[in-house]
């Protein structure tokens, strides 16, 4: 049983099926791109000091540590 209600999904599902398949990976593409947006803007909050340089190789090793490894 999920222990989180989602009174939601059905319909998200629905709109997924109702996209074509190109309209699903832009959205793919979109959901990224925000999600690394959010995670550069954790990063700024979280090190302020830090120059944008310094920022965005952090973001890239920290980036590198969420891939998965299973070969």
């Amino acid at each position: 049983m999920d222990p989180k209600p989602r009174p939601n999904h059905q319909l998200y599902l629905q709109a997924l099926r109702n996209m074509t398949q190109e309209q699903r990976l832009l959205k793919a593409f979109e959901l990224s791109d925000f999600s690394k947006q959010l995670f550069k803007a954790g990063l700024r909050e979280r090190f302020p000091e830090k120059t944008e340089e310094e920022l965005h190789s952090l973001f890239l090793k920290r980036l590198e540590l969420c891939h998965n490894r299973n070969y």
